[in-house]
């Protein structure tokens, strides 16, 4: 699937930051804008293929997570999945004093709301992750206290791709009560997120990762588990998340997930990818370092360190090609990603990250052209 870019020299390595809407997708989306356009909530003839159109989608999410269509809420996004999630759990609660264990490198969706639910009086520990960007399940076990009620900690880390032992720190859990949420934003689509392997209670999804449009995600609850509503209002979603259903962007997901499910264990990107690290090791040497865990990564993800460099000063001086950076510029200081600095990479390192994040579409010819960029912008 190419990218339709303004310049057709342009080279787009930025699929973990998001993905194009994918054919198929934009073929289901304009057939709805033609109909249904009737209320889900209507019983009438306008209103039950509206109703129809919400749970194929619901379907199809469900058949990607290995859930029950009835465990998949729509949201507005991977973020309001994330805070019905946490704010969800906090609430149905019913203690001031609730505790929540996550990790320092989690996204500021997650990290936002657990320092706003501090101010209600939640404790939130943040625990620490090693040098490759995981976290030790026996931290989180030792983390533990009478009053915890969630765990939230994601699949895979979107800045290093590192993807965390998520089915181990279930089986921490298992019978305790407590509730294990992970955010999937980046690891759906990529790798397997079947809830029952991973052993999840909570499971947030977003649309724009996953070559559907940005404003539609999902949170995967798994039956049995009672959260309060992050809307009130009236009972659409079973009461879960008030507001008339976006037929629209739903039908969008549901496609975009079917399609994902085409796409994981796929070999294709990860051999691109491993292409992408060897040749930067065999034109730079010692002077370009790997960022986040050598296997358990994301297949499409490469960060990589240009040591005494700073990524951000490289990526203007290609401007053709798009990627994010480790290190953001600030009135002439540089200053170091904060997933980076709780993996403790040297700033030497970190101040030169660029991240790569390869899509579907991506080819050998635009790898090998990035390599020939940088290669002329480091030596000169």
């Amino acid at each position: 699937m190419k990218l339709m870019s303004p310049n057709p020299g342009h080279i787009y390595l930025d699929f973990n930051a998001s993905t194009p809407i994918a054919p198929e997708v934009r073929t289901a989306m304009a057939e709805m804008l033609a109909e249904p356009y009737g209320n889900p909530s209507s019983s009438h003839w306008a209103g039950r293929p509206a109703k129809d159109a919400i749970e194929n989608a619901r379907a199809q999410v469900a058949r990607l997570l290995g859930s029950k269509p009835s465990e998949v809420v729509f949201t507005s996004g991977g973020s309001e999945a994330n805070n019905h999630a946490l704010k969800g759990v906090y609430y149905a609660a019913n203690r001031r004093d609730a505790h929540i264990v996550t990790t320092q490198i989690e996204h500021p969706a997650l990290i936002n709301p657990c320092r706003f639910l501090e101010k209600l009086g939640a404790h939130v520990t943040y625990l620490p992750v090693d040098a490759s960007g995981r976290v030790d399940p026996e931290d989180v076990r030792r983390a533990l206290r009478p009053e915890t009620v969630l765990i939230s900690v994601m699949h895979a880390n979107n800045e290093v791709g590192t993807i965390q032992p998520i089915a181990e720190l279930a089986e921490i859990v298992r019978g305790t009560g407590i509730l294990l949420h992970t955010d999937a934003a980046q690891s759906i689509g990529k790798i397997a997120c079947n809830v029952t392997e991973l052993g999840v209670d909570l499971l947030s999804v977003a649309g724009h990762k996953l070559y559907a449009p940005k404003g539609v995600g999902a949170l995967y609850i798994r039956e049995g588990v009672s959260l309060e509503p992050l809307i009130h209002g009236a009972g659409h979603e079973n009461g879960r998340r008030a507001g008339t259903e976006n037929v629209l962007l739903n039908t969008a997901l549901g496609v975009a997930c079917d399609l994902a499910a085409k796409w994981v264990g796929m070999e294709s990107v990860r051999i691109l990818r491993d292409h992408f690290w060897n040749r930067l090791c065999s034109t730079f040497g010692d002077r370009v370092v790997l960022i986040g865990h050598v296997k358990e990564r994301l297949p499409n993800t490469l960060n990589v360190g240009f040591v005494e460099k700073v990524g951000a000063e490289l990526l203007s001086r290609m401007p053709r090609i798009a990627a994010s950076t480790g290190s953001a510029c600030h009135c002439g200081s540089v200053e170091m990603s904060p997933v980076l600095r709780a993996m403790g990479i040297p700033e030497k390192t970190a101040m030169g990250a660029i991240r790569f994040s390869l899509g579907r579409g991506t080819s050998r010819e635009e790898i090998d052209a990035v390599v020939e960029d940088l290669l002329r912008i480091v030596e000169g």
